[in-house]
């Protein structure tokens, strides 16, 4: 049975993730009975994930604001505009880099669970950082692995 479900921001978990950015989870796999996650990424300049691909899922991009490059399978980089969005689909390698001051993305991914990923190897930013905090690489690739990304290189 469907049922709606309502997250105001303050209800929205907000994890620690790459070089101190953050991905909010807006709809997790469980609020959308595992039909997709919805997480907002508050990133800075230069911020770039690994050259990856999803084998479970399908991503959907919007660029709320700021501007990236983008990689997707065997294509040159292409620039991501303010407002500008981007489907990937599962088993196309990609990546991107910010190359604005800073950048509000909206991810969209189907079907749900990825957010698992970004549980197991961030931070949740609602409890107390620890004094030299860092996100474990070793956790970061053993979370990905997990949860069926395949990471194919070093971010481009």
């Amino acid at each position: 049975m469907s049922i709606t479900y309502l997250a105001q921001p303050e209800q929205q978990q907000k994890l620690e993730w790459i070089d101190g950015s953050t991905f909010s989870v807006l709809l997790d796999s469980a609020a959308t009975e595992g039909q997709l996650t919805v997480g907002r990424f508050a990133v800075e300049k230069g911020e770039a994930p690994p050259f990856h691909l999803h084998t479970r899922e399908d991503e959907v991009f919007l660029l709320i604001s700021g501007t990236a490059l983008v990689w997707s399978g065997d294509e040159e980089a292409v620039e991501l505009e303010e407002g500008g969005i981007i489907y990937l689909p599962r088993n196309v390698p990609h990546g991107y880099r910010i190359t604005s001051e800073r950048a509000d993305l909206l991810m969209i991914a189907t079907p749900g669970g990825i957010e698992g990923m970004f549980r197991k190897a961030g931070r949740d930013r609602s409890t107390p950082r620890p004094d030299g905090f860092e996100l474990s690489r070793e956790l970061m690739a053993a979370a990905a692995d997990e949860f069926g990304q395949v990471v194919l290189g070093p971010p481009r």
